[in-house]
């Protein structure tokens, strides 16, 4: 454990290139991609042998999702919560002063890392970080630079040539940035790679804090003077919220704002596996090893004939390939992504268009998530709609009212405790009851085992924002 590190998870961004299994409500950091866990969840296991006391910067609606990601892996995070993503230079803002308001009189080490990248060798990866220490003690800003396999024009580059000087004398695992290249063509790229003192920027920050705040009130000091007067205090769990004065801020990354008009940048280089997992071509080259024709296949892809070089991900129903290749095939509950291989890095194109039609599919899955549990809207019609909801041992959802719908609930599994105006009483399997429109009302599951119970809402109007919170548990009311 090395306690001079202060470890920072920067878990913002929709990963719409990874969509339909990437959903504004649930981005791709929180999806379990990689071996049925979250890029999130792994990004946090990678750093825990650093510090075990991990801040992560994320959207206030995905709270419960960062949090949950983090404890699965038996890790308990601080939480510093953004109403809106505002890029890396507000968010590291906002994690530099927030740590000198934690730690007062300390000037903390901050190690900034993307939730979203996967990087297998852990031990590599903290060894790298570990070779940053001395310069970033000394004032400098240090990046982690990726050795490139191959010349990338989808990442940015790092040109670095002598060795940093220090006061304790000249680092050989530490050098001075020359000059940042934002992504180049492909003969450039070729070039790069050529010349052998280029990396790939991978977007892993290790940085004082006073050092960071100091460098945006020289460079950008409108961020700095937003994202401070934007600090609320810290709430009953512990996190820190961030206020509309956040949503002020520049919207601007902080290579822009500070590091390609600084002059103390340094790289130290990574040798190892890295992926930023932004495309689904990458996806499926994590996550399955092909079959003898090149396909890689998660889930019900079957039969394939005569089909080869494709990737499927079918987790809900087969999926028949014949006579075709090349193809990206990403099937989901409620949409389905047919790509061919080379056009993976213009999902994000057609997610824009369907945006304009404001589509349900492009803020979530049919499975919700929720922190008491989840639902699954399962059927729809006029004026009806059918869910399955799954309440977690021992959670309860907010005592409630709808204004335009009234539900008939029907206990499939467990045991529900349901709160229905003055009334409170149990329910076990193959029980129901009905809650009328206007009754306030709360389910909640006081068993051992989850509760799974069928949800019939009937009314004029059945969306989710006609909901009146009376008391919640979770800070929703």
């Amino acid at each position: 454990m090395y306690d001079v590190i202060h470890p920072v998870i920067l878990c913002g961004g929709s990963g719409t290139r990874l969509w339909p299994l990437s959903r504004q409500q649930f981005p791709k950091q929180f999806v379990p991609l990689i071996e049925g866990k979250s890029l999130l969840s792994l990004s946090a296991q990678r750093i825990e042998s650093l510090s075990k006391h991990i801040t992560l910067v994320t959207g206030q609606a995905h709270r419960f999702l960062a949090r949950d990601a983090l404890e699965q892996v038996g890790l308990h995070p601080r939480l510093i919560l953004e109403p809106a993503g505002r890029n890396t230079a507000p968010a590291m803002a906002a994690a530099a002063l927030d740590a000198q308001a934690t730690h007062p009189g300390e000037d903390p080490l901050l190690l900034f890392i993307p939730a979203d990248n996967f990087i297998p060798d852990a031990q590599a990866f903290c060894q790298t970080v570990l070779a940053g220490v001395s310069a970033a003690l000394e004032g400098w800003w240090v990046i982690a630079g990726v050795t490139p396999s191959y010349p990338a024009t989808g990442y940015g580059y790092i040109a670095a040539s002598e060795a940093l000087s220090l006061t304790q004398g000249s680092s050989r695992a530490a050098f001075k940035v020359d000059r940042f290249i934002e992504k180049p063509n492909a003969d450039a790229a070729a070039q790069m790679i050529l010349k052998g003192s280029h990396f790939w920027n991978a977007g892993i920050f290790l940085v004082k804090a006073s050092v960071l705040l100091r460098s945006l009130q020289a460079h950008c000091p409108g961020i700095f003077e937003q994202v401070q007067a934007a600090l609320d205090p810290v709430n009953i769990d512990g996190d820190r919220p961030l206020n509309e004065q956040f949503l002020k801020a520049q919207n601007i990354s902080i290579d822009y704002a500070v590091l390609e008009k600084h002059s103390q940048v340094a790289m130290v280089p990574y040798n190892g596996v890295w992926s930023d997992v932004g495309s689904w071509t990458a996806v499926a080259n994590l996550s399955t090893e092909p079959d003898e024709h090149g396909n890689r296949c998660l889930g019900q892809a079957y039969p394939l004939i005569n089909a080869k070089n494709n990737f499927i991900h079918a987790q809900h129903k087969p999926v028949v390939l014949l006579g075709v290749a090349d193809l990206l095939v990403i099937d989901t509950a409620d949409a389905l992504l047919v790509a061919h291989r080379d056009a993976a890095e213009r999902v994000k194109d057609a997610v824009a268009q369907l945006e304009k039609r404001a589509l349900p599919q492009l803020a979530n899955h049919r499975r919700v998530p929720r922190p008491w549990g989840s639902y699954d809207s399962i059927d729809a019609g006029e004026r009806f709609l059918v869910k399955r909801i799954t309440v977690n041992p021992g959670a309860s959802l907010s005592l409630q009212m709808h204004h335009h719908r009234a539900e008939h609930w029907i206990v499939v599994k467990g045991t529900a405790k349901v709160t229905r105006g003055d009334e409170v009483f149990i329910l076990s399997e193959n029980q129901s009851t009905f809650i009328p429109l206007g009754i306030r009302h709360r389910l909640e599951n006081p068993g051992l085992v989850p509760l799974e119970m069928i949800e019939v809402q009937s009314g004029s109007y059945l969306s989710e924002d006609d909901i009146v919170r009376y008391s919640d548990q979770y800070g929703r009311s």
